[in-house]
């Protein structure tokens, strides 16, 4: 559907409204209070349709509960590794839980950004020239040398960022050599292995796909503008730090590209029910993808709920719909 309202999603009734639904929010990871907050957002959305909602941590207790009051599906809020490297997924699967969003397997492919840009290479997807570089080999081959090696080959500017991660922790734009070796540490602060790729300028844009049962649609791209020009936590999280776009400020041609090449990683990637699809669009108007995220934010600032917004769709009954669709499975 690109940029245009989809039809709103039926999720009444008392085969949905009957339904228990547990939203998984918290976690360990660096993102627990962003989790938090997305997991709340979820339990009043579902509780706003009429559906019988609960809010519970991913910890000791979760197993035990899972086994004595089975919900009828999971909704996972939970983001950083808990949320999206697939285990959490794989141990639902052994308890026989449906849930929202893409399976194990699908998760831990986009979940390891480096492996996922690989897939999307060979899909015929744009996305940045990179190298992974684990902090291991890092220090074993000499990190001058190999800081000299990466700057020959992909040039400057670039980004550090980590391979495994979210929410633009340990993420920097390295303009000269020398603030490269600052930008490498900063990065294998939140991981072991950094994603060092070219620096694409142009517009930062977030598509975001969702699928209830007519196949992956794409929603109105939202134009990302971070007031110091790097969209970090703080620039996702602080109000004020952005300013967002919906729909992004792009010809509708481009506008079409951009949901094409979005609904194309989705699916190149395996994944299913949503998405939230992160993409450059450089001078030219081609999109480039930077990543693709499976578990997406869900606050009040975050861009799958701007997007559902600007389609003319009520978020609640967005979230109602994938849910009523992943107690079929």
């Amino acid at each position: 559907m690109g940029a245009t309202a989809a039809e709103e999603p039926v999720v009444s009734g008392p085969e949905t409204t009957d339904l228990h639904v547990l939203v998984l929010a918290g976690g360990l990871s660096y993102e627990r209070d962003v989790s938090l907050r997305s997991g709340r957002r979820v339990l009043d959305a579902l509780r706003a349709v009429g559906m019988e909602a609960e809010l519970r941590d991913a910890d000791v207790a979760l197993l035990p509960a899972l086994a004595a009051d089975p919900p009828d599906a999971v909704v996972i809020a939970l983001h950083g590794a808990t949320g999206e490297d697939g285990s959490l997924r794989g141990v639902l699967d052994l308890c026989g839980v449906p849930y929202v969003g893409c399976d194990a397997r699908a998760s831990r492919l986009a979940w390891d950004k480096p492996s996922a840009k690989a897939v999307l290479r060979e899909a015929g997807i744009a996305t940045p020239d990179w190298v992974a570089l684990p902090h291991d080999r890092f220090s074993e081959l000499g990190a001058v040398a190999v800081l000299d090696r990466i700057v020959d080959r992909l040039g400057l500017p670039l980004m550090v960022k980590p391979a495994q991660g979210g929410s633009g922790l340990g993420a920097a734009v390295v303009r000269d050599a020398a603030s490269l070796p600052a930008a490498m540490v900063g990065c294998f602060a939140y991981d072991s292995t950094a994603l060092v790729e070219r620096y694409v300028p142009g517009m930062d844009v977030a598509v975001s796909v969702i699928d209830l049962g007519d196949g992956p649609q794409a929603l109105p791209p939202v134009e990302i503008v971070p007031r110091n020009g790097l969209y970090d936590y703080a620039a996702r999280y602080t109000a004020g730090r952005t300013t967002w776009h919906t729909p992004a400020r792009l010809e509708p041609a481009v506008a079409e590209s951009v949901a094409q090449v979005a609904l194309a990683a989705h699916t190149a990637l395996g994944l299913r029910d949503l998405s939230r699809v992160d993409l450059i669009v450089d001078s030219a108007g081609q999109p480039h993808v930077l990543e693709v995220n499976v578990s997406p934010g869900m606050t009040e600032t975050s861009l799958l709920p701007l997007a559902v917004q600007a389609a003319g769709l009520d978020f609640g009954r967005v979230i109602g719909g994938l849910v009523a669709r992943a107690t079929t499975r």
